[in-house]
């Protein structure tokens, strides 16, 4: 099977690092010659993933196509369907995700529970709904990896907020945010993982260090499990859907947003779970059984992150000491150059002992830094 990846960053590279255990001929188009996933395809073209023309292209003798970021030209994607491409998951749904105004008014067709919300489409219009705040500010197409969102407390704060199409959302008494991954076969079968418990970067507004499966009650649990396999169930799509959820004091459950792909917040399962979020999207795109989705053990996860005033070629200092470790797996994604708080890497650690976990995570992050 000849099989296209639209993005060829760090989870296309993960993606393509888990085909080696398959049959199958691997294609990604990618602008960037020397991006991570690159030198692991079968074939590589260079070229814009938004542009219609391109990914027509690319994609008009493939027998499957898959993204790893949602800013695809979905129009492409849908005219490949129309002509016998399996697209996963399906444009109908990347085109509900794509826009956090559809994504938030999806929710709320569906009835699934997510912060209340209203639409703004200018910076003048936000300044009108000073009397919603606190509230976070949702850029509506454009956003990753912590850009395209503001936390706006108070009026001082409004001024951050975008001059665009965006999502003003109330925000929740958090206590913790987790996520769940949903895989979801062509038959219509599901697999759920377990949630795994994010921690942020309070500026970079990025994931920091996770901790899976994540510390809540077992009621908690599975009102969450439900309400993330509703999400993935309305998008009537086979594929692989990450639900990040927020739980507030109360132990009420919020849908933040979803990933209709292999998300950062599934890294951990290479190692810490019998059947990998990679490995699961193949098994889907290829038409075999779903896998295991049960930890091995539990796991925790801290992001490598660019250090700050650091840009340039990329020097991992600590690396020697944390590959001396027990039970720690290090990534290096093969980006070359570093910035302040581009994702370099990642570190996956396993101890049946949450305790454990965490005092190694922090030690990692304080030992292994990516400077220039």
């Amino acid at each position: 099977m000849q099989v296209g990846i639209l993005g060829g960053g760090q989870l296309g590279r993960m993606l393509l690092q888990a085909a080696a255990n398959y049959t199958v001929e691997t294609f990604v188009l990618e602008n960037d010659a020397n991006c991570p996933a690159a030198h692991l395809c079968h074939h590589f073209t260079k070229g814009d993933i938004r542009d219609f023309d391109t990914v027509y292209a690319f994609g008009k003798n493939l027998d499957a196509i898959t993204i790893e970021i949602e800013s695809v030209n979905i129009e492409a994607l849908e005219k490949l369907a129309s002509e016998g491409v399996r697209i996963f998951p399906n444009p109908a749904s990347i085109r509900i995700i794509k826009n956090k105004i559809t994504q938030k008014e999806f929710y709320k067709t569906n009835e699934i529970p997510s912060p209340d919300f209203v639409l703004t489409q200018s910076l003048e219009e936000l300044k009108q709904q000073i009397h919603f705040l606190p509230a976070v500010h949702k850029i509506a197409e454009g956003g990753y990896d912590g850009k395209g969102v503001q936390v706006l407390k108070d009026l001082n704060a409004i001024d951050k907020g975008f001059d665009a199409p965006s999502v003003l959302e109330k925000m929740i008494d958090l206590q913790k945010e987790i996520a769940i991954i949903i895989a979801i076969n062509e038959k219509g079968e599901a697999a759920i993982y377990p949630p795994a418990e994010m921690l942020f970067d309070p500026i970079l507004n990025l994931l920091d260090n996770q901790v899976s499966p994540a510390r809540i009650p077992e009621k908690v649990l599975w009102k969450a499990e439900a309400i993330a396999l509703k999400v993935a169930k309305a998008l009537k799509s086979p594929g692989l859907f990450a639900v990040e959820l927020f739980i507030d004091r109360d132990d009420n459950v919020w849908v933040n947003e979803t990933a209709p792909r292999v998300h950062n917040s599934g890294h951990h399962t290479i190692e810490a779970n019998y059947c990998s979020q990679y490995d699961m999207l193949w098994r889907i795109i290829l038409g075999y059984p779903l896998g295991n989705t049960k930890p091995i053990s539990p796991s925790a996860i801290v992001n490598l992150l660019g250090a700050p005033e650091y840009s340039g070629n990329a020097v991992y200092e600590g690396l020697n000491e944390v590959l001396k470790a027990d039970n720690v797996f290090v990534h290096l994604y093969g980006k070359a150059d570093t910035k302040p708080g581009r994702k370099m890497g990642h570190v996956t650690i396993l101890s049946s002992d949450y305790q454990e976990l965490l005092y190694q995570a922090n030690r990692i992050k304080q030992m292994l830094k990516v400077i220039a």
